[in-house]
């Protein structure tokens, strides 16, 4: 299953749910979200920052991570970002294709 890191920033009603419930209730809740959508939870850890929380996910497609993505920033409580996160081997496997680019103003 691909593999996501996402980032996590609260807003003020986020940060009061979370005062309200603590650290480890979080975390459950976030886990049990993402089993609902098929995936797995591998790291949860809260930040200090421009962050407040990194997770580690496995999703069974971008598709599945962009839902839940879209459905936790619809809340207003949480704004996420979510990253792709690449295996050491799937880059070894990027290096070896050939791609056409042009960079910008170059002919």
């Amino acid at each position: 299953m691909p593999k996501y890191m996402i980032q996590a920033s609260y807003t003020g009603d986020g940060t009061k749910g979370l005062l309200k419930e603590g650290g480890a209730k979080r975390r459950a809740t976030v886990e049990a979200n993402v089993k609902s959508a098929g995936g797995t939870l591998e790291a949860f850890y809260f930040a200090f920052g421009e962050a407040d929380a990194f997770v580690i996910v496995d999703f069974p497609d971008n598709a599945t991570a962009a839902a839940l993505s879209m459905a936790v920033n619809a809340s207003g409580a949480v704004a996420l970002k979510t990253h792709v996160l690449l295996t050491p081997e799937e880059i070894d496997r990027a290096t070896k294709k050939s791609v056409k680019y042009r960079a910008p103003g170059k002919k």
